[in-house]
């Protein structure tokens, strides 16, 4: 006999993230991203609200597919291709730079008895949400320049290290050592993966069954996705890391193996955003809200205080490494770079830190509270800068459900 599960809570939550882009797409709200509204009516229909949803097993499930396949999808972002040469150089010292700024500030913060664990806030500022850059520097028709170029490989190092580091540094069993090795086990066992596929794709026998089955009720490559997806997820666990990197990973694998989407399988990846933007992600969303405890937020002048600290750290650790850039940019360029730089919504590294413990709930609500402001402040400032008015059109709007990494 199946145990009764209740889809009371559901039904609330598929009703708000049905609403919600429509809000945005001819409401006030039209610039607002529609990933901050749908964490905010989670904080207000749940615990800390009205108290009208709990976080129950249905949209805990969800919740947690919804954070895998939005890692998933931000992987797929990620163009290894363009990654190479003075460009992969210049993201990788920016990110340098970044990492060390970040780690003084931490210490700061440290010192003064802001926060308790300064290497884990460190490297949770080090991050970019890759997915509101691209859409920004579409509309301002910068992505194909050597700038936009530029941007958007110091976010894909941002968002991959980001990612490593909080694999590394912060696992289960508190032994980064170990982790570090298996880390590495587990870039092998991916590049095996990799080169596996890239052989089979040569050979070109299953070419024909995949093409004949891509658009049947098979959906034969969803399937292969949704297979790489959760396989890899569940290497990275099995291997003590964090299933965000191995969500992550999986993407970047789609990517660098499937290059013909365009020409043979173009709906491949609108199916997948389809399903991931479409079911799963917005459900991720509300259920942040829901376990947004804004109580401990409201609790104290010192959590207030924490919210423009950490939206000033955003932008210090992420905006200041702009600069590396230098030549390729003027000053407004460099200013709109460093605003998307620091454009990052970290809910999933401050979950962890709350589950390792070493994140009281103040701070991290803090920290959500001020991603929650740059996802809404940054990109529009950027667009600015970058001569595009954000009142031009309503591209930006649905792309940053792409924003948390991790990145996150």
């Amino acid at each position: 006999m199946m145990p009764h599960v209740s889809f009371g809570g559901l039904v609330v939550v598929a009703a708000v993230a049905f609403a919600v882009p429509l809000l945005v797409a001819s409401g006030p709200a039209r610039r607002l991203p529609a990933a901050v509204l749908l964490i905010v009516s989670g904080i207000v229909l749940g615990p800390s609200g009205l108290g009208l949803v709990t976080l129950d097993l249905p949209i805990q499930i969800l919740a947690l597919i919804g954070l895998a396949f939005l890692l998933f999808l931000a992987g797929l972002e990620v163009d290894v291709h363009r990654m190479r040469g003075r460009r992969l150089r210049i993201a990788v010292v920016g990110f340098s730079l970044s990492f060390a700024l970040a780690v003084a500030v931490g210490a700061g913060l440290a010192a003064v008895g802001l926060i308790d664990a300064p290497l884990l806030v460190a490297v949770i500022l080090v991050g970019t949400s890759l997915g509101v850059v691209i859409p920004v520097l579409k509309d301002a028709a910068e992505i194909d320049g050597e700038f936009g170029q530029l941007v958007v490989a110091s976010a894909s190092v941002a968002d991959v290290a980001a990612i490593v580091l909080l694999s590394v540094l912060f696992t289960r069993d508190g032994n980064p050592a170990a982790a570090a090795l298996l880390f590495a086990l587990f870039a092998i066992l991916a590049i095996a993966l990799v080169a596996a596929i890239l052989r089979a794709e040569r050979t070109g026998i299953l070419a024909p069954t995949l093409r004949r089955l891509q658009d049947t009720t098979a959906q034969i490559r969803v399937r292969a996705a949704w297979l790489l997806l959760v396989g890899i997820a569940a290497v990275a666990e099995g291997l003590g890391l964090e299933v965000i990197l191995g969500a992550f990973v999986a993407g970047a694998i789609l990517t660098i193996v499937d290059t013909d989407t365009a020409r043979s399988h173009p709906l491949f990846r609108p199916k997948l955003e389809a399903i991931g933007f479409g079911v799963f992600v917005p459900v991720f969303f509300i259920a942040t809200g829901l376990r947004f405890d804004l109580g401990a937020l409201l609790g104290g002048p010192e959590a207030l205080a924490l919210v423009p600290i950490f939206l000033a750290a955003l932008l210090a650790v992420r905006g200041v490494p702009a600069i590396v850039l230098g030549r390729t940019a003027g000053p407004r360029r460099l200013a709109a770079a460093g605003l998307l730089q620091a454009t990052l919504l970290p809910i999933a590294p401050a979950q962890i830190g709350l589950e390792l413990g070493l994140l009281d709930a103040a701070t991290a609500a803090a920290l959500i509270s001020a991603g929650l402001i740059a996802v809404v402040v940054f990109p529009s400032a950027a667009l600015l800068l970058l001569g595009r008015s954000p009142a031009d059109d309503t591209s930006t709007t649905i792309p940053p459900q792409h924003m948390e990494h991790a990145r996150s």
